[in-house]
């Protein structure tokens, strides 16, 4: 775990947190709650984040899956990103998926159900070892200081309700969403990136950092009661609600 040296030995109670996944493992933004102070930083395991305590920790990855069928929660943020990012909302593997040891075996189980587009994307099927890692390490209980959140639908929030007009891999879309970051007052995001690039080279990118920024800021607007949530208060099997925050 790269942690930076200024959060050696301070109070971390009063800070929040915005993670990402990425080939380096996870990439988080710490926002001070006084001050608002930015730190990025790479975590190698989940579980590192969540012994930090943040008071709020919004994640770019599913959390509570459906058995079958899909979750509204991704409904609703493809209807709040239409009709120019909705496509960046994709299904998250149903939880029996989970248990497969190949996308083969997990979109033909999938297409075997009697529920109309059973199958499994091979973007969702990628991220299925950081899903198992965050099932593995939170209960319903935790859901009152972690969060599903979605970058897409954090930007909207900050972008007046529209959703953001260029892709996020492009340049015009890096520019799009480091303006409303720096509207937010976070702190020259881009200038993280580079220090992280260093290191980690093609193993991070520089949207996976201005996700986890804008997670960040999610988070904080959680704590605030201004952040969306949405959600039909359904709960899958383990009792995880499934809910996007942005």
């Amino acid at each position: 775990m790269l942690v930076p040296a200024t959060m050696k030995g301070k109070d971390l109670n009063g800070f929040v947190i915005g993670a990402d996944g990425a080939k380096a493992g996870w990439v988080a933004a710490r926002l001070n709650l006084q001050g608002g102070g930015l730190e990025v930083f790479i975590s190698d395991t989940f579980r590192r984040l969540l012994d930090l305590n943040a008071r709020m920790m919004i994640v770019d990855m599913p959390i509570g899956l459906a058995e079958s069928g899909k979750r509204a929660c991704e409904a609703m943020a493809r209807e709040r990103l239409k009709p120019l990012r909705h496509p960046s909302v994709f299904s998250s593997p149903r939880r029996p998926m989970l248990s497969f040891d190949s996308y083969e075996e997990a979109n033909g189980w999938g297409k075997a159900q009697a529920e109309k587009g059973g199958g499994l994307s091979k973007q969702a099927w990628m991220i299925t070892p950081k899903i198992r890692e965050i099932d593995n390490a939170i209960r319903p209980a935790d859901q009152h200081r972690i969060g599903e959140g979605h970058p897409e639908v954090a930007f909207s929030r900050l972008n007046s309700g529209a959703p953001c007009q260029f892709p996020k891999r492009t340049k015009e879309g890096q520019a799009e969403r480091e303006r409303l970051l720096k509207a937010a007052r976070l702190e020259e995001p881009r200038e993280h990136y580079e220090r992280l690039k260093k290191t980690f080279g093609s193993q991070v990118s520089l949207d996976d950092v201005y996700d986890a920024c804008v997670l960040a800021i999610t988070a904080k607007a959680r704590l605030a009661g201004e952040a969306l949530h949405l959600t039909d208060g359904a709960r899958d099997s383990r009792g995880l609600l499934m809910e996007i925050w942005g």
